[in-house]
């Protein structure tokens, strides 16, 4: 049978993009339906509108330094509106490079959104028109969603909403301790809002590293964000322009703004996933093996509707397995092992590999190197930000199998020490690297001495 297009891609985000522009490089009549704008999550409602944010918000910090360095810094204030004003017409440049590496490529975008009708054949509901393809990639992400069991939900914000706020709130609570909850109450508080966080369990940042979290946690509240923890909002409560949310714990706090970070769905509603047999897991999220194929063999999908790793750099490497495999006839999956993390909170956060627990679990006995000390920068600044950092080793062979860092430029080091873990380095080749000095990230190769506990150590 004769299809109007060889791939016809659901979303054009980062993996959709990617894994468009391979296949219609390679030769395959491409199109990309888009009901929204070219980039996704990343660039839209994601990744680098909150990056902005992050830096903004970072710069009442670096005034309140520069008087440590001489500087006299009386008068500077902060514009939220040229702010907003700016960062939005980059978003906007940066979609039309997104529609533009499309086109150039030789695919088709089609600024509608698109439901399946059958296997093949999808509905293009702003036109009314049906295509046909004889490939069909799904590619439409996750979005920030809302719990439905609390009275007064319809007054909170979600993370997408944050990039679209006309006037900074005085007073915001955010709920939930995971990345998005702990960086937007790190940007506020950067911004002068006063800032409480309510999280269900007694440290932020569930899945990561411990020593991870409780630095973090701590950094949080030293830097004058409220956090309360074992705290289940049942309510908000609306009078006026306060709202005020009620936890199962009896506590309250009250605000301008309440906005809820507790998690993301896979973007299928409205897709007609069920007319044509793609299945679901528990989550939600689309099915998928190794080769991002769905239950249906001609049909795959990528990215954060996988939710597998939900990176928009994961998001591209699948993409781009996905065209090499079924476009250039080079079979390719994605190794998921030691991806690097970060968390833009305020200190960052980088991770790659596996925490202390996950190790000890897997491999039994493990050799652990840690450290926390205060930057040379801050010496003269009078800040009391610690820098974390830990290495976690295979203790059978020496390997390398978790870095841990959080403090100034985490983010920019673990990219560096990523490969090394990728490659499978040893604690030796990390011991025989030389220092580069001054400079946080020498910690990483001058630590000698195993962490000992102390409930271990010798009387």
């Amino acid at each position: 049978m004769a299809y109007d297009f060889d791939l016809f891609t659901i979303g054009a985000g980062s993996g959709g993009v990617r894994a468009s522009r391979l296949a219609a490089m390679a030769g395959a009549k491409t199109a990309v339906a888009e009901e929204d704008r070219a980039g996704g999550t990343c660039v839209i409602r994601g990744c680098i509108p909150k990056k902005y944010m992050v830096y903004a918000s970072e710069f009442g910090r670096s005034l309140e330094h520069m008087k440590g360095y001489g500087w006299k810094v009386e008068g500077a204030s902060y514009d939220h509106n040229l702010f907003m004003d700016r960062m939005h017409r980059e978003i906007d440049r940066l979609s039309g490079i997104y529609a533009r590496n499309l086109r150039n490529a030789g695919a088709e975008l089609i600024d509608e959104r698109a439901e399946f009708v059958d296997p093949h054949t999808l509905h293009l509901t702003k036109s009314g028109r049906t295509v046909t393809a004889g490939k069909i990639l799904i590619a439409t992400g996750g979005w920030p969603t809302l719990p439905k069991d609390i009275e007064g939900i319809e007054h909170a914000i979600t993370s997408a909403d944050m990039f679209h706020l006309e006037d900074l709130p005085k007073h915001i609570i955010v709920i939930g301790g995971g990345y998005i909850g702990v960086e937007f109450a790190g940007v506020m508080s950067g911004l002068g809002v006063n800032v409480c966080l309510a999280i269900r369990k007694e440290t932020v940042l569930r899945g990561f590293d411990e020593d991870v979290r409780t630095h973090v946690h701590e950094e949080l509240k030293r830097k004058g964000v409220k956090v309360i923890t074992n705290a289940t909002p049942r309510k908000i409560e609306k009078v006026g322009d306060k709202l005020t949310v009620h936890f199962t714990n009896g506590e309250t706090a009250s605000g301008d703004k309440v906005l809820f970070a507790t998690g993301r769905d896979p973007n299928v509603k409205g897709l007609g996933l069920d007319k044509v047999g793609v299945k679901l897991n528990a989550r939600g999220a689309i099915e998928v093996d190794e080769h991002s194929r769905t239950s249906v063999p001609h049909i795959f999908a990528i990215g954060d509707v996988t939710d597998r790793i939900n990176l928009t750099p994961v998001a591209i490497r699948e993409g781009q397995a996905f065209a090499q495999t079924e476009f250039m006839n080079r079979p390719t999956t994605f190794d998921y092992a030691d991806v690097p993390h970060a968390v833009f909170a305020q200190p960052p956060v980088g991770v790659v590999g596996l925490t202390e627990a996950e190790a000890r679990k897997k491999y039994g006995v493990i050799d652990i190197y840690k450290t926390k000390f205060r930057p040379m920068k801050d010496m003269l600044t009078g800040d009391e930000e610690r820098v974390l950092m830990k290495i976690v080793v295979r203790a059978e062979d020496d390997k390398v199998v978790g870095v841990h860092i959080v403090g100034p430029d985490a983010p920019e080091i673990i990219q560096a020490i990523a490969i090394a873990v990728k490659m499978g380095a040893s604690k030796a080749d990390f011991d025989r690297t030389c220092a580069l000095h001054p400079s946080i990230a020498e910690e990483l190769v001058t630590m000698r001495e195993k962490f000992i506990p102390p409930e271990l150590k010798p009387v």
